[in-house]
């Protein structure tokens, strides 16, 4: 994009000393005004020859002479800039990148993926597959195209610094993701993060064996702290002993196609004071509430009642296609 924004300034830079030239020459010379000086340029510089506006004098034609000398070398480069542009792509690339950035800037509540290593990478993925606005931030520009051929939304630049995470919208955003392959980086991000936006949610991952790592990670602003290392054990424990579970989650996390997804469901307004089993779908067509939190509580109601009341700010813990999930929700809004 800058390699763009150069050429087409250096075009129209050149353009402009050109006519520049021609009309104050013919101006000063000849004394003309400033639309004949004008038009003489133009019908010079484009080579038509419907000729002369006025008759010239020696001095006005050895200028016309350096005029046309000049502008056919400056002509030339403007002529090959455009059209380098035009089969190169470059005009189509830099107008599809101001339409991202304008979508990026309309964008609220969405996340933040800081990163384009594994575990970035497949959080993009999941945020794509559940069809969540994010904007991922890379650090080469290259990288970007990558991004963009995915129809996925991205900034390249140091997410660390306040300018790249501003062009990723994040006073608007809900939740960073901090995925870079150093910690120190990911803990940087996450205080530049938590100082533009004080009410945002920070994931980060922990890359160093570093048992102190984790509550450094904390102080720099992140909420939740994953260490891969740790899952990764878990994970391998539970295909040891519980295979089916482990293959039944992993189809929804993993899977080509919209499956099942679990997903967190705030009961609003017109939730409030109903009993739980006007939505669930244990005996139904529908997403199933497996789990109920309460605001302010940390535990979970696991299979809640059916007559349980629902209040506005409760949490439910629903699984279902993605069209059941939004149906609930909208049920429950």
């Amino acid at each position: 994009m800058r390699d763009i924004k150069k050429k087409l300034l250096h075009t129209l830079t050149a353009l402009a000393v050109l006519f520049t030239a021609g009309v104050g020459g013919y101006s000063i010379i000849e004394g003309w005004d400033f639309l004949d000086s004008l038009y003489m340029t133009v019908i010079t510089l484009a080579t038509i020859g419907y000729g002369e506006v006025h008759p010239l004098s020696n001095t006005g034609r050895i200028f016309t002479i350096l005029l046309i000398l000049g502008g056919i070398g400056t002509m030339t480069y403007i002529f090959t800039s455009i059209t380098e542009l035009l089969l190169e792509g470059g005009l189509t690339e830099a107008f599809r990148r101001l339409r991202m950035q304008d979508k990026i800037d309309k964008m609220r509540g969405h996340f933040i993926v800081c990163g384009a290593s594994r575990p970035g990478l497949s959080v993009s993925e999941e945020l794509a597959k559940t069809n969540r606005p994010f904007v991922l931030v890379v650090l080469a520009e290259e990288e970007v195209r990558k991004i963009v051929a995915r129809n996925w939304c991205a900034v390249s630049g140091d997410a660390s610094t306040s300018a790249v995470l501003d062009a990723a919208g994040i006073k608007y955003a809900s939740g960073v993701f901090c995925a870079l392959p150093n910690d120190k980086d990911n803990a940087f991000v996450a205080i530049t993060a938590r100082g533009l936006n004080p009410e945002i949610k920070i994931v980060t991952v922990q890359n160093e064996h570093d048992p102190e790592m984790k509550d450094k990670l904390v102080r720099a602003g992140a909420d939740i702290v994953i260490n891969p290392s740790h899952i990764g054990g878990l994970r391998m424990a539970s295909e040891m002993v519980r295979p089916a579970t482990v293959q039944f989650l992993d189809s929804m996390m993993r899977g080509q196609k919209e499956g099942a997804r679990f997903e967190d469901i705030e009961a609003g307004v017109g939730a409030e004071g109903r009993e739980l089993g006007e939505f669930k779908g244990g005996g139904k067509k529908g997403a199933l509430v497996v789990a109920l939190r309460k605001p302010g509580d940390n535990s979970y109601e696991l299979n809640p009642l059916p007559a349980a009341r629902l209040k506005k700010g409760d949490v439910l813990v629903a699984l279902g296609t993605p069209e059941e999930l939004r149906a609930l929700a909208s049920s429950l809004s």
